[in-house]
């Protein structure tokens, strides 16, 4: 069981951050730390730059891109994983390492290549994948090559895993030829260079109408999408899926605007469609700020109880 949630006003310093995950598991004892970096610290080192302009569920956004025209795609070049955000963002993981009191899992965010790139250029990146997509191509292997280099660092670091979040795999964002053409192969580059080694992954698949089936194709652990909002459903995607579902709680409605009976209802339901084997209890995203806090102790001893 695990769930989680953005500290926008504490996530722009390793400290802040680290202070903050160490704080939420202490509070809830939960069955691995999901490290809530701001949703666009991967970009900040490009160029973007980001703010928290009151989104509910505390994601901050970039107020201003880094790729505003073409050209732009090839200005990019790989990043140091260890300078500036990424940097701060490894800081924060050895704190929480060092700060935790047992060997609860820490796993660390990282985006997929071609979420990176919507963040980097927002709406031109529909633009250039449409006119240009060689100026894309050739700015992903860049991408790639940091992100690759990136979850190496976290690896020496000490993590026991990442959360690999893709925010394009969705009918909603793009085609589905779009999607294997542009973010599946370098999705595929990244989570292979991981080796087969100790690191343990979970894939986040964001959106309604996602392509569940391809993506489940990937080299991952663990796979969390919005069940409770879009098919497949969490039983179902356990039948399509060789590994452990994450999910079953619906973070946007029954934890948000619901009572702690609805909350426990959740829990028991995620338990029945995969008769209590393969199952991780969690939200399907980001839990909003709003959260009643009497819902989430209602799904820790749902999830808790002896069955």
């Amino acid at each position: 069981m695990a769930f989680w949630q953005h500290v926008p006003h504490l996530d722009h310093t390793a400290r802040g951050l680290a202070d903050a995950m160490l704080a939420w598991q202490r509070r809830w004892d939960l069955d691995l730390v999901k490290i809530m970096s701001s949703g666009v610290y991967c970009v900040e080192d490009w160029g973007c730059k980001v703010a928290y302009q009151g989104s509910p569920n505390g994601a901050k956004i970039c107020t201003q891109h880094a790729v505003k025209q073409t050209a732009d795609w090839a200005r990019l070049k790989p990043l140091d994983p260890g300078r500036g955000a990424l940097g701060r963002e490894l800081e924060a993981l050895r704190l929480i390492l060092s700060g935790r009191s047992d060997d609860v899992p820490v796993l660390h965010t990282v985006f997929a290549p071609l979420t990176i790139a919507r963040k980097l250029a927002g709406e031109q990146l529909d633009r250039d994948l449409r006119d240009h997509p060689h100026a894309v191509l050739g700015a992903l292997d860049v991408i790639t090559e940091t992100v690759i280099h990136y979850v190496a660092e976290v690896g020496k670091a000490g993590a026991d895993g990442i959360f690999y979040a893709s925010q394009t795999a969705s009918r909603d964002v793009m085609a589905e030829g779009d999607y294997s053409r542009f973010s599946m192969p370098n999705s595929w580059r990244v989570l292979e260079s991981l080796g087969g080694g100790p690191m343990w992954t979970m894939l986040h698949v964001h959106g309604r109408q996602i392509y569940f089936d391809r993506s489940a194709t990937l080299p991952v652990a663990a796979m969390n999408w919005h069940d409770r909002l879009t098919a497949p459903t969490l039983g179902d995607g356990l039948r399509r899926f060789k590994g452990a579902v994450v999910g079953g709680l619906n973070e946007s409605e029954t934890l948000r605007t619901g009572s702690p009976a609805a909350a426990a209802a959740d829990v028991a339901d995620a338990i029945s469609q995969t008769a209590g084997t393969g199952v991780i209890i969690a939200p399907g995203c980001v839990l909003p700020l709003d959260v009643h806090e009497e819902n989430l102790e209602a799904v820790v001893s749902a999830a808790k109880s002896p069955r």
